[in-house]
């Protein structure tokens, strides 16, 4: 789960590559979300966390 306007982490420093390191990596990119996209959308970030737990 990575904000794709995160100008703290950006997307293609960290998120692009981590997924490619870990084997069965699931991913969810925010268009427009910043860094801190679990205080400033914290029921969509909740919500797919919660979904990705009871999959």
């Amino acid at each position: 789960m990575h904000g794709e306007d995160d100008q703290i982490v950006p997307i293609a420093d960290s998120a692009y590559k981590s997924a490619r390191l870990v084997p069965g990596a699931q991913t969810i990119f925010y268009p427009g979300l910043p860094h801190g996209l679990t205080a400033t959308h914290a029921d969509r970030f909740n919500a797919d966390l919660l979904a990705f737990l009871r999959s």
